[in-house]
C-alpha cells in the first residue's frame, strides 16, 4: 500500500472525528491523494481518502462529486457478476453520492458557476441508475427522467431526453393504460428537442440533438401507439368527457393532427366541440370534414367558408380553399370546385395540387359541343394546367409528368383537325363551362 494511501486509511479508521476536526489537517490531503489518484484512473487507491472527504466534509470541492462518480464506476465496471455483494455495495454508493451532490448543490450554487440545477443532476442520477443498477425499476427511473425534463425542458441534455422516451416507452410494453402519457411524453420530448436545435450554435452539440431527435422518432413509430386507431381509441371517451373544456379539445385536435388522423371520429368531434367554444380555422376544417363524412355538402362548404374567413396566412388558406375544391369535385360539383382551386391559387401562386386538381376536372369533363375532334382539344387546356403545376411548384413535377402521358393520347390527330379548318399552332376557345382558350399542338 503506498504512503500516502496508508495515511489516509489512518485517518478513516480513526472514526471519532468531532465536527470542529472537519477542517484542513483531514480534508485536504485526503482531497488531494484521492483526486490525483483519480487523475490517473487508479480508482483503487483513490476510495478510501474519497470516501473520508465524502463523509467528513462534502462541501469542501464540487469535484468530490465528480471523482466518486468515477471511483465508484470504475470500481464497478471490474466486476462482472451485478449480483455481487461487493458491486452492490458500489452501486448504493453511487447512488448515495448523487443523493449528497443533489443536498448540496444548493450550497455550491451561491459560491460557483457551473453547477447543474437539483433537477439536471436527478436525471444524470437516473442515467447512472439505469446503467449500473443491478435490477433497473422502470417506474423509479422513468419518475426521476420526468421531473428532470418537465423542470429543464429544452435545457435538458440530450442523453436525458433520449432516454425519458426509453423509459417512458418501456413502461408501455408493460402497462397498456400508459399509452396516452407515452404519446405526451413523446409530444414534450420533441418539443423540447426541436427548441433546443433551434437555440444551439455549437455544431457538435446541434448534430447530437439531432441524432436524438431522429431516434425519438423512432421510438414513437415503432412503439404501436402511432396509429390513429390507438389514438381514436384513446380520445374518443375523452372528447366526450371534455365537451366544454377548450385546452383539452385542442390538444386533442393537436395530437391527431400531427399524426395524420384528420378523417378519426375522436379529431371530427373535437373539433367540432372546440369550434362550438371558439371558432377558429383548423376548427372550422375539422367541421367541414365532419359534414362532408355525413354527406352534408353545402354545410361542408359553409365550414370551409368560414375557415378561409377566420385564417390569417395565405398558405393556410391556400391549403383550405383546396381541401374544399377536392371535396367539391368529388362531389362533381365541377364548376365550384374549380373556383375554390382558383382561390387556392390566389392565396399561393406557386401551389402546384390546384392545377392539377383542374386539368383532372377537365380531363374528366371534356364534352362542350356536339363536334368530337372539338371536344378532344379540352385535353390540350388540361395539359397548359399540368405544365403550370410544374412550372410553379417542382414537387408535384412527377405526377403532373405522369398526367400529361396519359392526357396526351386523348388529343385530337391533326388531320382530323385539318378538316376542320384547325392547324397546330391555332388558338381554339373552349366552351361549355370552361371557357379557356389553348393552342393546338
Amino acid at each position: 500500500m503506498k504512503i500516502k494511501t496508508l495515511v489516509a486509511v489512518l485517518f478513516l479508521s480513526a472514526g471519532a472525528t468531532s465536527v470542529a476536526a472537519q477542517n484542513d489537517s483531514i480534508c485536504n490531503p485526503n482531497s488531494s491523494v484521492s483526486h490525483e489518484a483519480v487523475k490517473v484512473g487508479n480508482f483503487k487507491d483513490a476510495y478510501a481518502p474519497w470516501k473520508i472527504v465524502l463523509e467528513t466534509c462534502p462541501t469542501l470541492r464540487y469535484y468530490t462529486f465528480k471523482d466518486g462518480f468515477l471511483i465508484l464506476e470504475g470500481l464497478m465496471d471490474g466486476i462482472k457478476d451485478r449480483n455481487n455483494p461487493e458491486y452492490k455495495k458500489y452501486f448504493d454508493e453511487l447512488m448515495h453520492v448523487h443523493d449528497v451532490r443533489i443536498q448540496y448543490i444548493p450550497e455550491f450554487q451561491k459560491k460557483m458557476k457551473g453547477v447543474p440545477s437539483v433537477e439536471k443532476a436527478l436525471g444524470e442520477k437516473a442515467l447512472d441508475y439505469l446503467q449500473y443498477a443491478p435490477s433497473v425499476d422502470v417506474n423509479l427511473a422513468y419518475k426521476w427522467l420526468k421531473e428532470s425534463v418537465d423542470a429543464e425542458k429544452s435545457n435538458s441534455s440530450p442523453n436525458i431526453i433520449h432516454f425519458f422516451l426509453d423509459v417512458s416507452l418501456k413502461k408501455l410494453q408493460g402497462d397498456e393504460s400508459h399509452k396516452e402519457q407515452f404519446i405526451k411524453d413523446y409530444l414534450d420530448d420533441i418539443k423540447y428537442t426541436d427548441e433546443a436545435i433551434a437555440n444551439e450554435s455549437n455544431e457538435k452539440m446541434k448534430a447530437a440533438l439531432q441524432g436524438v431527435r431522429g431516434n425519438l422518432d423512432g421510438m414513437f413509430i415503432n412503439s404501436g401507439a402511432a396509429t390513429c386507431e390507438s389514438l381514436q381509441n384513446i380520445y374518443a371517451p375523452k372528447v366526450q368527457q371534455n365537451q366544454t373544456n377548450l385546452e383539452a379539445l385542442k390538444e386533442i385536435i393537436k395530437v391527431m393532427a400531427m399524426m395524420g388522423c384528420k378523417e378519426s371520429d375522436a379529431y371530427l368531434d373535437a373539433s367540432y366541440y372546440a369550434y362550438k367554444l371558439e371558432p377558429s380555422a383548423d376548427a372550422a376544417v375539422g367541421c367541414a370534414a365532419m359534414a362532408y363524412k355525413k354527406g352534408d355538402m353545402d354545410g361542408a362548404v359553409k365550414f370551409f367558408d368560414e375557415a378561409l374567413t377566420l385564417e390569417t396566412d395565405n398558405a393556410k388558406k391556400a391549403d383550405i380553399a383546396y381541401k374544399a375544391a377536392a371535396v367539391l369535385a368529388s362531389a362533381k360539383k365541377i364548376s365550384q370546385a374549380r373556383s375554390y382551386a382558383q382561390k387556392a391559387i390566389s392565396f399561393n401562386e406557386n401551389f402546384g395540387a390546384p392545377y392539377i386538381l383542374i386539368a383532372q376536372l377537365y380531363a374528366g369533363n371534356p364534352k362542350w359541343t356536339d363536334e368530337a375532334v372539338l371536344n378532344k382539344c379540352t385535353f390540350f387546356a388540361a395539359i397548359d394546367k399540368l405544365q403550370r403545376a410544374k412550372a410553379v411548384d417542382p414537387s408535384v413535377a412527377e405526377e403532373a409528368n405522369k398526367l400529361i402521358g396519359q392526357y396526351s393520347a386523348y388529343t385530337p390527330e391533326a388531320k382530323d383537325l385539318f378538316m376542320l379548318g384547325y392547324k397546330a399552332g391555332d388558338r381554339i376557345t373552349i366552351g361549355g363551362w370552361i371557357g379557356e382558350t389553348t393552342t393546338i399542338r
